[in-house]
């Protein structure tokens, strides 16, 4: 593979992975949650969304999109003991920086997002219901699981 094709897949993977994760905030809007930031970063990384619920209760979710015959069991084993670290510090930091927000209960959530070209891609005006497929932009995606208050610390 060239460069040129390197850089082409990885625009892709990224076109993907935004994707993903809008998948992940409309499912989570349409149960109530507000999307406080998309891929909010800092010096210590990136967490792809940051939510609020109606009870409040603050949100941290990583998002792995992936497609089917993947290496990591649809993106659960790359959540490895460093990127665990990397998504404390970087609540940590975000919490710093918005402390309004530090005194609200906080979870960490991670959501397995599969993904797959088709042909024909219809408009996204379906609701994303969990493991159901939705289109968009020429992909097919599926919010194939939701895990609620995953253990950084293990």
């Amino acid at each position: 593979m060239n460069k040129i094709q390197r850089q082409g897949k990885g625009k892709r993977s990224l076109e993907v992975g935004r994707l993903g994760e809008e998948v992940v905030a409309d499912w989570l809007q349409s149960r109530n949650w507000e999307i406080l930031h998309y891929r909010w970063y800092c010096r210590w990384g990136e967490i792809d969304l940051v939510a609020r619920s109606p009870e409040p209760m603050l949100l941290f979710v990583e998002v792995k999109t992936r497609s089917s015959g993947n290496w990591d069991v649809n993106g659960l084993l790359a959540v490895n003991p460093q990127k665990r670290a990397k998504l404390w510090q970087t609540a940590e930091l975000f919490l710093a920086k918005y402390p309004a927000l530090a005194e609200l209960p906080c979870r960490f959530d991670l959501a397995l997002v599969r993904y797959k070209r088709i042909l024909d891609s219809v408009a996204a005006s379906s609701p994303i219901i969990l493991q159901q497929p939705v289109s968009r932009s020429g992909y097919e995606f599926v919010l194939q699981d939701y895990l609620e208050g995953v253990d950084l610390e293990g």
